[in-house]
């Protein structure tokens, strides 16, 4: 899917998302540490955009960070997008193909996992598809 393939109206965005939802995924907002569905949710299935449905991730990289969000150590390729927040503190992913803001990823923290990367991800902003 090409990059930021799926576009949407403000409008359209907010007929389709709960306000919660909307607030996330189009503002950019962050959901309350700890509160997240899928923070300590760890079945076996595949994460997709709340907004487009495109998968992102897959169960297998879920791994218990203690942040109190969803953390994985990769994403599906070409599903997610990078960009330093104008900050330049953090950097921000987002969906591909939607635009989506998931969360941020973090390098270098020392978890043991095969990337030494953490993408912490608002659970309002994925769907989980449970495997078959």
């Amino acid at each position: 899917m090409a990059s930021g393939s799926i576009q949407k109206s403000e409008e359209e965005w907010r007929a389709i998302l709960s306000p919660e939802q909307f607030r996330i995924l189009r503002m950019k907002g962050t959901e309350y540490r700890g509160t997240g569905q899928y923070d300590k949710f760890f079945d076996e299935g595949i994460y997709g955009c709340a907004g487009c449905g495109t998968p992102l991730y897959k169960s297998t990289t879920k791994f218990n960070s203690g942040c109190g969000w969803p953390a994985f150590y990769e994403g599906l390729p070409g599903a997610i997008n990078r960009s330093p927040d104008p900050d330049g503190r953090r950097t921000e992913i987002t969906c591909a193909a939607c635009g989506g803001h998931l969360g941020h990823v973090f390098k270098g923290e020392g978890f043991n996992t095969p990337t030494d990367e953490r993408h912490c991800v608002n659970s309002i902003s994925l769907k989980f598809a449970p495997a078959s």
